[in-house]
């Protein structure tokens, strides 16, 4: 998944930040509005996340499907 590096950081960097943000937000010491770009932030970094699990299960489910093409192939 080359286009993640230009995209910005990968799965295991968004949930990271995701961690991060929520250490923040639990702290109580950040004001209104630097807590709303948090969370903003944050709700970012989640949808993102989502994108690239749901990108990673389609590629799985095309390599498995090429696997039983192939197993099928052998047979005849």
């Amino acid at each position: 998944m080359a286009d993640e590096s230009r995209a910005g950081p990968g799965l295991d960097g968004r949930i990271a930040r995701i961690e991060e943000i929520v250490r923040l937000l639990d702290s109580d010491a950040l004001g209104l509005d630097d807590a709303l770009a948090l969370f903003e932030e944050g709700v970012g970094h989640l949808a993102r996340a989502r994108e690239i699990l749901a990108e990673t299960e389609l590629r799985i489910e095309e390599l498995i499907g090429h696997g039983a093409e192939d197993q099928d192939g052998d047979d005849g």
